[in-house]
């Protein structure tokens, strides 16, 4: 970006910079506001490849998948290079278009992808077969070498995650679950929702118990429990013990609970030596 940046007068790339920076910083939390950043860019240096990719992402982000498409193909006329080939043909697949995805996956600018790029086009042709409904096809798309891998590498969640989908929508549950475990098991950043399908498969349900929603619920569901107290006869006398330090406050003023140290008998034997401040732990 800074190469492509130095085609511009200081300030102009300056400004454009700015404006980049705010795209990549939103694009994953608040997309809209990313896709109006690199609007501002894309005004500002429309001839910059940097800037026609970068709005091409935030329009695929927000679902303007004509508009992605019509960045992603400019940055390519400009730049020459067959990385953006794989989200091309998903702005395919979001308009509606999954038949075109898939001629995409068989043109030769896939074989230009590195293996990350390669999966990717697998990702994205998988996909296009299931919008076909052709979930069997979908199922032996994904299966390759970089699925039957056991080293971990940035795709292989998202790849199991997908054969996992293919299988339980080709009537192959048993499978499905299988593979939802293996990608849950590889998805040590959480960029897919493995596991909530996995405990979905398996009947189990996740309850956040610092919700104050439920916490709200319960209070409403049960009385307030009284602080629990021991019989006299159990300490001896008809003293009434409580058992935690808001029991006693709520049955005691402030006032009572304060001890005048003038009081206690320095020369008592029993009682301990008082700490001096540098001493307490």
């Amino acid at each position: 970006m800074r190469q492509d940046l130095k085609s511009l007068p200081k300030t102009l790339a300056d400004d454009v910079a700015r404006n980049l920076v705010m795209v990549a910083r939103l694009l994953d939390t608040e997309p809209e506001e990313a896709y109006n950043y690199s609007r501002v860019a894309l005004r500002l240096a429309s001839r910059v490849a940097s800037v026609r990719e970068a709005a091409g992402f935030a329009s695929y982000m927000t679902q303007r998948y004509a508009e992605a498409l019509t960045e992603f193909r400019a940055a390519r006329r400009m730049t020459g290079r067959a990385d953006l080939w794989p989200v091309m043909a998903d702005c395919e697949r979001g308009l509606g278009r999954p038949e075109r995805a898939l001629a995409m996956a068989g043109e030769p600018e896939v074989k230009q992808l590195d293996k990350a790029g390669q999966v990717e086009m697998r990702l994205v042709a998988a996909g296009a077969r299931s919008d076909l409904e052709q979930f069997d096809a979908a199922v032996v798309t994904l299966q390759s070498p970089e699925l039957a891998s056991n080293t971990v590498q940035p795709w292989t969640a998202r790849l199991r995650y997908a054969y996992a989908e293919a299988l339980i929508a080709a009537g192959r549950a048993d499978e499905g679950r299988d593979w939802f475990a293996k990608a849950a098991e590889a998805d040590t950043d959480g960029v897919t929702n493995a596991s909530e399908r996995l405990a979905e498969i398996d009947g189990l349900e996740f309850v956040d118990t610092l919700d104050p929603e439920l916490a709200e619920e319960e209070q409403a569901g049960e009385p307030a429990a009284k602080p629990k107290a021991i019989a006299p006869d159990e300490v001896g006398d008809d003293r009434v013990i409580y058992e935690s330090d808001e029991d006693v406050e709520e049955y005691y003023d402030e006032d009572d609970l304060e001890i005048d140290e003038d009081d206690v008998e320095d020369d008592d034997p029993a009682r301990p030596a008082r700490a001096e401040d540098g001493d307490r732990r």
